[in-house]
């Protein structure tokens, strides 16, 4: 971004030159004094017919508010610098005198434009950057010019001449007069003829015209070699020549501003020789095309040599990034009270080292072998652990040597760092980078320990507010080595280390080594430098972006908009009841991010994101414009006061994004600050919706347009404001000729961000997101209330001195700040109010418009309706240039959509193709699955009828072996009785008693034959009925056995049919009805 630095938007022809590197806030009018900006930044390549930018607005006044050309004035606050004030009225003094006798009174003639010739309303021809070609007698004038060198030669009387400036002699001065168009042309060619023709006493001069933005222009004596006046570019708007043809073609003149001053000057010069005035033009437009980047490299030349010659001076910085979750790596923040990073556990992150020599003869940086990382402080060699290096090399400037490496925290050895530490606590961690320099024998290690703070993986990321790094200064001292005492001679090895220590190291040496130095008394020591809070009460005005802002709320106060935010995260379209009076009290700093977009309506804006990121990639007509701005955008802020750093980076997209995505407005002066603010709080994509949110919703930038109507409307609400509220200030303001625009533009333009201290700014932007952007009257009429006192003793340059210097700083206090915030929002002040105002503003308009003769209305109109066509034709270009290639886009989708619907026609005929087979195959399984439910019904009747029959069955076996047991039991019941009888008989009788035993079996048979014949008959008859006993205890033996063979078989019949029953019901029927619902399911779903 450094390339893109430029002073100023240049315009050049072989006719004029004009420039905007005053550090002015430009209003600007194209083609007339009445015709509205379309981008409101001095833009002088947008219409046909466009040379010269006028920055003083329209001429008319509105009653009670000032002119156009006073508001441009009074904007200036927002961005010059006023130490330049002095110098400019130096300039002034020296002019004063050098006219004499006639032209007295040209030098305080105003040069009133008459009616119908007003030089803003011509329409001259466009601009272009024409560089004059060298002729023969150019060849003649550069021989006469020469370099300030040649006038240097040291008598005290001589100027000291610019660098690179180029001197011009045979010039004579023909005087000045006030002008009140100063980039006009028309005005500046009729101021040129009036000083030609009535100058009866010319002075010689020599013109001395630098060759950077930062030197000045001077008019030297010729003959005494002295300075008669000079005049710094920054304040030179315009540069005309005559035209050819014209007495006036041997003539050049250039139009200067004074800082707050009423008037604008013009000086006017003749040249000997008439192809000189071209060659002068030239140098003028080389003097403002030069940016700032001459100076700013001379400032980062290597320092002068200390006396110790080998001494090499380093700045390290440590830049820490984090996986963000998307696939990127985001530096995390830095707390910038405690300077300490905040990490979060768990996440995989990245060091990046930087390494920029700053003093002494340049070492070449071979390669870095190790980067190194350890928890603690002072941490020994070998505790260190080594990191994954990603890559090393050159920065695309070439001045830095950058490493970058991988960092898991969740290893073993950082598990240290890889906890939550307790609030309010911290730990170090030391980095160490390994280099091998070319010119130094030994590798050189660059030690560095920074703080860190680890917090929850779940924690909100908040916008840092300070730099990301965290940078060390190293001071190597190398000694110069003898070829002979060089390991290898014919190295390029010419030093070895002496020391290498660190600025921290040198600072803690120098305390311990002098503990007794310390001031008791009036002693001179080395004054520490001065917080931002203790800046000295002097005139300086206070620099935009001051003032730190904690991070610190009550715990309280946090639970009270969690419990809001949760609330209303449920129902985002519902502001909470509660909300308004909690943003009164302002919102905490850790906070305000998300309820800033949340309170903007830009919760869900993801297509505003992607619509960012295409933005920053086109051009923009107004980017030299922003490039100027970014540089002197909070310069007292840490995140923005780097050129080319982080925070002017994504500031520049940010109002490059927007002067693209509103071309009616574009980039407005001021509009970097508010900017800079939101990005202060969120990334630069939710900071761009917010922005287009504020100047499009809350209506910031109907400020900017119709040549800023809206604004002086502004104004006279503010003054009618004054009258009721505070009508002793508003006589007075009346009494010394103070108009609100003259103070009250930026608070309106910028909304309180260009000037006030960070605490109150953030807090009115905390009410203008809740309430509208009415705040700014509260916030306005509390200011003057407050200042009333201090207002009332001052005259009218007191006044403006008041606003733009005390008034800033005295709420550099966070409590006044507070105090002031709490009387703002206890003014109440009603819509309905602002309402009427606003309707006696435009009567008071429309009367004027009324009184004013009709000729110059009707021109005045014409020239709007012109530049009006002229801005409609361009966009109907713009349009038809979009509307073609969009015609192209669009036969190429229709194409691509056609082949898809042909392809999609193909797929469509498949699909009812598969679905007309599987609604067959459907009705097949339904008709299968219905036939297999009827048979599985039959086989389960079946199978019932079968088990009640077994059951019958069953139950008549038992009945007929309970009866058979029972026959059985009975049977030898009888049978032990008869054999009881039989036994009792035999015992009976004697005979028998001898043939039988006691247990009943019979006895060996007797030897005698006496009573044979009987006795064997008896036996007989008894062994005949014994046997027919035993054969039919047998048989019924036989009978129970055969029973309860049938019953044990019928049994396990039953249980084999009981077990296939089950078996049948578990099994197949329920794999055939789940196969069938499967398949069902199946076919209609496809």
């Amino acid at each position: 971004m450094d390339d893109k630095v430029s002073v100023g938007k240049i315009s050049v022809s072989s006719d004029s030159v004009s420039t905007l590197n005053s550090e002015d806030f430009v209003l600007v009018s194209r083609l007339g004094d009445e015709t509205p900006s379309s981008t409101n930044n001095g833009s002088d390549d947008e219409k046909t017919g466009l040379k010269v930018i006028s920055e003083e607005g329209v001429s008319f006044k509105i009653v009670g508010n000032g002119s156009e050309q006073q508001l441009q004035r009074e904007l200036e606050d927002v961005l010059m610098d006023p130490s330049v004030a002095d110098i400019g009225l130096r300039s002034e003094k020296g002019m004063d005198g050098v006219c004499g006798g006639d032209r007295g009174p040209l030098a305080t003639t105003s040069s009133p434009v008459p009616p119908g010739s007003d030089p803003l309303s011509a329409q001259p021809p466009k601009l272009e950057m024409v560089l004059p070609v060298q002729t023969a007698q150019e060849s003649e004038l550069n021989e006469r010019s020469y370099r300030d060198e040649s006038s240097s030669d040291g008598s005290p009387g001589s100027p000291i001449l610019d660098e690179d400036s180029v001197v011009f002699s045979q010039l004579t001065y023909l005087g000045c007069a006030s002008v009140n168009a100063p980039r006009s042309e028309l005005e500046a060619l009729r101021m040129m003829s009036i000083l030609r023709g009535q100058c009866q006493l010319p002075l010689d001069v020599t013109l001395s015209v630098p060759g950077v933005s930062e030197g000045t222009v001077r008019l030297l004596d010729p003959n005494a070699s002295t300075e008669i006046a000079n005049y710094p570019i920054y304040k030179i708007l315009f540069c005309v020549r005559g035209h050819d043809g014209t007495p006036e073609s041997d003539c050049f003149a250039f139009t200067e501003s004074h800082y707050n001053a009423e008037i604008f000057r013009i000086h006017v010069f003749r040249c000997q020789i008439q192809e000189a005035v071209s060659r002068i033009l030239y140098s003028f437009a080389t003097a403002f095309r030069r940016s700032a980047k001459k100076t700013v490299l001379s400032c980062q030349q290597p320092a002068p040599h200390t006396p110790d010659t080998d001494l090499f001076t380093f700045t390290v910085s440590l830049e820490i990034r984090e996986d963000d979750g998307k696939g990127t790596f985001s530096a995390v923040a830095k707390d910038k009270d405690k300077q300490s990073f905040k990490l979060r556990a768990g996440m995989d992150k990245k060091i990046f080292i930087y390494i920029l020599q700053t003093s002494n003869k340049e070492l070449a940086i071979e390669r870095c072998f190790g980067l190194l990382l350890s928890p603690g402080k002072n941490v020994k060699n070998s505790d260190m652990h080594l990191l994954d290096l990603e890559s090393m090399g050159k920065s695309s400037d070439g001045k830095s040597y950058i490493i970058t490496g991988s960092w898991n925290p969740n290893t073993p050895q950082f598990q240290p760092v890889n906890e939550e530490t307790p609030k309010d606590k911290f730990m170090y961690v030391t980095t160490a980078v390994d280099l091998v320099i070319t010119e130094v024998e030994e590798p050189v290690r660059f030690l560095l320990e920074t703080r860190v703070r680890v917090c929850s993986p779940n924690d909100r990321l908040f916008w840092p507010f300070s730099k990301r790094n965290y940078t060390e200064t190293f001071y190597l001292k190398l000694r110069q080595m003898e070829r002979k005492e060089r390991k290898n001679p014919a190295s390029d090895t010419l030093y070895e280390v002496v020391s290498l220590e660190s600025e921290t190291e040198r600072e803690k040496r120098k305390t311990t080594a002098s503990p007794d130095i310390m001031p008791t008394g009036t002693g001179t020591t080395a004054p520490s430098p001065p917080e931002d809070d203790e800046e000295e009460d002097n005139d300086e005005p206070l620099l935009s972006g001051s003032g730190d802002v904690s991070k610190e709320c009550a715990e309280k106060i946090l639970e009270t908009w969690g419990d809001l935010l949760t609330k209303w995260h449920m129902n985002l379209s519902v502001r909470p009841r509660q909300l308004p009076a909690l943003v009164r009290s302002g919102i905490p700093e850790a906070l305000r991010g998300e309820v800033w977009q949340l309170l903007a309506g830009c919760h869900n804006n993801d297509h505003q994101v992607e619509e960012y990121r295409t933005l920053i990639t086109k051009e923009s007509p107004q980017d030299s414009a922003i490039t100027r701005d970014i540089n002197r955008t909070f310069p007292a802020h840490d995140y923005f006061k780097d050129t080319g750093g982080d925070g002017q980076d994504s500031l520049y997209k940010i109002c490059k994004a927007y002067s693209v995505y509103d071309e009616e407005i574009g980039y407005c002066q001021g509009q970097s600050f508010l900017a800079a603010v939101l990005l202060l709080h969120m990334p630069e994509e939710q900071a761009f919706s917010v922005l287009v949110k504020i100047m499009f919703d809350y209506g910031l930038r109907d400020l900017f347009k119709q040549n800023f109507e809206d604004l002086h409307c502004k104004f006279f609400q503010l003054e009618r404001l004054m009258q009721e509220y505070i009508p002793d200030l508003y006589n007075h303001f009346l009494n010394v000729g103070l108009e609100a625009h003259m103070y009250a533009s930026q608070w309106f333009l910028t909304l309180f961000t260009a000037k006030f201290p960070l605490y109150m700014v953030f807090h009115i932007i905390d009410l203008l997101l809740c309430e509208g952007i009415s705040v700014i009257f509260n916030v306005a009429l509390a200011l003057l209330k407050t200042s009333k006192d201090d207002l009332i003793q001052t005259d009218f340059e007191g006044a403006l001195k008041f606003f733009r210097v005390p008034v800033p700083k005295r709420y550099r206090s966070e409590e006044n700040a507070k105090k002031l915030m709490e009387l703002a929002c206890s003014i109440k002040i009603s819509q309905k109010k602002l309402k009427k105002f606003e309707k006696e503003y435009h009567t008071l308009r429309e009367q004027q418009e009324q009184q004013e003769p009709p000729i110059e209305r009707y021109e005045r109109e014409n020239r709007r309706l012109q530049e009006a066509n002229m801005r409609l034709e361009q966009e109907n270009d713009d349009l038809a240039h979009e509307l073609v290639g969009s015609k192209i886009a669009l036969r190429k989708d229709l194409d691509n959509a056609e082949e898809k619907a042909d392809a999609l026609n193909k797929e469509l005929l498949l699909t009812k193709q598969k679905l007309v087979d599987s609604e067959d195959e459907k009705r097949r399984l339904e008709e299968e699955s219905a036939q297999l439910k009827e048979m599985c019904r039959r086989e389960l009747d079946k199978s019932e009828s079968e088990i009640k029959k077994n059951g019958s069955i069953i139950g008549e076996y038992k009945q007929i072996c309970t009866q058979l047991s029972e026959r059985l039991e009975k049977q030898q019941t009888a049978n032990r009785g008869e054999l009881e009888k039989i036994r009792s008989k035999v015992g009976g009788c004697e005979k028998c008693r001898s043939l039988f035993n006691k247990e009943g079996r019979v006895r060996a048979a007797a030897t005698t034959s006496a009573g044979g014949a009987e006795t064997d008959e008896e036996k007989e008859d008894l062994k005949n009925q014994l046997r027919e006993m035993e054969l039919e205890l047998a048989q019924t033996k036989l009978q129970l056995v055969e029973a309860e063979c049938k019953i044990q078989d019928l049994e396990h019949h039953l249980g084999l049919a009981f077990n296939e029953v089950q078996a049948a019901k578990k099994t197949w029927f329920n794999r055939t009805l789940s196969s069938i619902k499967t398949v069902t399911g199946t076919k209609e779903t496809t």
